[in-house]
């Protein structure tokens, strides 16, 4: 069980890319693999101004394919009732551009692509939040998923034991926005702005998001709810609820997660002992140059890590949310 060659091979570095622009620069800046979506609500990213057209799209693939870095299509978000034919053209339409790889959630879409298009390989989204090793030996029997993309919840510890127990790939976020700590179940989101993440692949939306200032303070709202008061000096955070103060006894703390950026860049060697095949970073949503600058960090470490050398210093602290970053789950401080 598990993927007993993953210390003789380089990990994979699977990068973001919003538009055609971001692809272009992670591709050139050293991606193995590139993860994207089509405009529309099939991917949890779905934003004004981001995303690609069909046509778009297909000219990625061409552009990515011609200098050996893959493509992969996050059709990750839920069907909702009775609209499913959105999410199988979309399955459809990655399978005849030949992407390498459909990033899915739903295990209906799953079962149309397995038997539509089984020769389109089929990746576990994160949204669907499967962290034990009965859960995924059951899409992968059902559906042949080929690679799971583990939820931000384990520690190095447990994913190794997963990966023990379990015949498939494993991918995992190493870098960018930190999620609530139960992939694929947005709730709070939408319970303030009325779309879902999931469904709608919009979280906090910019037509929700207001800055206002107060005295000295700026303060950020999301719909009608206050999300954070900043003094003076303190850069104002896009205001997310999972990322909000709320008053516990009282006193106003980061209930759910504090505001900083998820890096695992220090704590690469441990994750590929774990049996860890592919790192993830996060971040559809940015521009071009964070994508060239995060993305040639982590090439210039994986690198060193394949090479056997010692790992580079980490220069990506100013990219980070806050200034600040985070191990997150994968070492469970608060146990």
């Amino acid at each position: 069980m598990g993927d007993t060659s993953s210390l003789d091979r380089p990990l994979e570095l699977v990068c973001p890319a919003g538009t055609p622009a971001a692809l272009r620069a992670a591709v050139e800046a050293g991606a193995d693999s590139v993860y994207c979506g089509f405009n529309d609500a099939t991917n949890a990213r779905n934003f004004p101004g981001l995303n690609f057209s069909a046509k778009e799209m297909a000219a990625a693939v061409t552009f990515a394919h011609e200098r050996g870095v893959k493509v992969l299509v996050a059709i990750n978000t839920y069907p909702q009732a009775g609209k499913m034919s959105l999410w199988r053209q979309a399955v459809d339409l990655a399978a005849d551009l030949h992407v390498d790889a459909a990033i899915m959630a739903d295990i209906g879409l799953l079962d149309y692509a397995a038997t539509r298009h089984p020769r389109l390989r089929r990746h576990l989204s994160v949204q669907a939040s499967a962290s034990n090793a009965e859960s995924i030996g059951f899409l992968v029997r059902e559906f042949g998923v080929q690679r799971v993309v583990l939820p931000r919840v384990l520690t190095i510890a447990e994913i190794a034991a997963l990966n023990a127990q379990i015949d498939v790939e494993t991918e995992v976020f190493v870098f960018g926005g930190l999620c609530v700590m139960a992939e694929g179940r947005c709730s709070l989101s939408s319970y303030v702005t009325g779309q879902s993440p999931n469904m709608n692949g919009v979280c906090s939306p910019a037509c929700a998001v207001k800055y206002e200032q107060r005295g000295e303070n700026m303060v950020s709202r999301l719909g009608d709810f206050t999300i954070d008061v900043f003094q003076p000096g303190k850069l104002a955070g896009y205001p997310t609820i999972c990322k909000g103060q709320f008053l516990v006894r009282g006193e106003p703390q980061y209930l759910f997660e504090e505001p900083t950026s998820l890096s695992a860049l220090g704590i690469l060697p441990q994750l590929q002992r774990a049996g860890v095949r592919a790192l993830k970073i996060e971040g559809r949503q940015r521009g071009k140059a964070y994508i060239s600058d995060v993305v040639r960090g982590f090439r210039d470490a994986v690198d060193a890590l394949s090479r056997g050398r010692d790992m580079p210093a980490d220069t990506l602290l100013h990219l980070t949310e806050g200034g600040q970053t985070t191990s997150g789950a994968y070492r469970k401080a608060w146990r």
